[in-house]
């Protein structure tokens, strides 16, 4: 993979001056009790994208794991959540690749999580005894892909670092005996909210014919704030 930032750390802490495409539907909480603050950060939609996307792994993995569902129910469960993730997904993240030029990213995320929910429910619905089996491994795989396209789409080692560990896990799995749902719903849910919460490395601008021309100005701006901030 060419063109790394390698100039930049892996992760860092947000940054302050935020081009156009992320300041839109930019999300700010600071939660207090009192004067006591229990927590304050800001989420653009792509974060916002990684914490929809970890809070579905968390309950998916968690009820395979903890509750006594069925696998029929369990399937109808993921299938809708899936959905509902796809569509948060695209809605949330439209405008920011359609910038970036990334439209193809979103629709290969999509393809990913449908074709993984789809195998998953004929392995249960046809009780297909080798797709029940490789559950975990089959989710960490995708979801490996689906790094190492990010990766590749906005040059960033960080994803491609996300997408060694998943495809890590998969070896890691038998380690785990029982509890191999639980394993593999925190290797993607960690995942997920530590790219929602730290500023990752990612390619320079490009010239979107999205932005109108005091939108790329603006970003320009942002870009020069960004450089005097660091030094």
């Amino acid at each position: 993979m060419t063109c790394l930032p390698t100039s930049q750390p892996l992760l860092r802490q947000k940054q302050e001056y935020l081009d156009f495409q992320d300041l839109q539907g930019l999300a700010r909480l600071d939660w207090k009790i009192g004067k006591i603050r229990l927590w304050s950060g800001f989420y653009t939609r792509i974060d916002q994208v990684f914490i929809l996307w970890g809070l579905i792994c968390l309950q998916i993995f968690a009820t395979a794991q903890f509750f006594p569902v069925s696998w029929y129910t369990q399937a109808i469960l993921w299938s809708v959540l899936t959905m509902l993730g796809n569509i948060g997904m695209v809605a949330l993240a439209w405008f920011w690749v359609r910038v970036e030029k990334l439209r193809w990213l979103i629709y290969s995320w999509v393809f990913l999580m449908s074709a993984g929910v789809a195998i998953t429910d004929m392995g249960i619905f046809f009780s297909w005894g080798q797709v029940l089996m490789y559950l975990c491994p089959l989710w960490l795989g995708l979801s490996a892909i689906g790094y190492i396209f990010t990766a590749w789409g906005v040059r960033s080692r960080t994803f491609l670092i996300m997408a060694l560990i998943h495809l890590g896990g998969i070896f890691v799995l038998p380690l785990c005996g029982g509890w191999q749902f639980l394993s593999t719903g925190a290797i993607m849910a960690i995942s997920l909210l530590i790219v929602a919460e730290l500023q990752w490395d990612m390619r320079s601008a490009i010239d979107s014919d999205v932005l109108t021309a005091e939108q790329k100005l603006f970003n320009q701006q942002q870009y020069q704030l960004r450089q005097l901030d660091s030094l």
